[in-house]
């Protein structure tokens, strides 16, 4: 049985912007650390963040829409990765995949 539209989640797509380059996997351990320290567990339940893409010194989360707030606040918090200190910024957020991709 296929759920409704009415009950599946809502989701954004939100990019963000590192001013220096990383790996994928570097990245995407700095944002999961960040998001289980800002919202823990049950804010990660919650907004349900995914990490989807990463190129050069931009990469793509997508959170539940409810939450898109909360998880700009958790990645703008992180201040090293890597020993290295950083600055992300969020450049858009949208409700497509190919909108969002477009700012890649």
């Amino acid at each position: 049985m296929k759920l409704l539209p009415a009950l599946k989640q809502k989701k954004r797509y939100i990019v963000f912007e590192v001013n220096q380059k990383f790996s994928k996997s570097d990245l995407q351990e700095a944002v999961n650390k960040a998001f289980l320290r800002f919202l823990g567990e049950f804010g990660i339940a919650k907004a349900s963040p995914m990490f989807i893409k990463a190129n050069n010194k931009r990469f793509i989360v997508k959170v539940n829409h409810t939450e898109t707030n909360e998880a700009k606040a958790a990645l703008i918090l992180i201040k090293t990765i890597k020993k290295q200190p950083t600055i992300i910024k969020s450049i858009i957020t949208s409700g497509t995949l190919k909108k969002a991709q477009s700012y890649l």
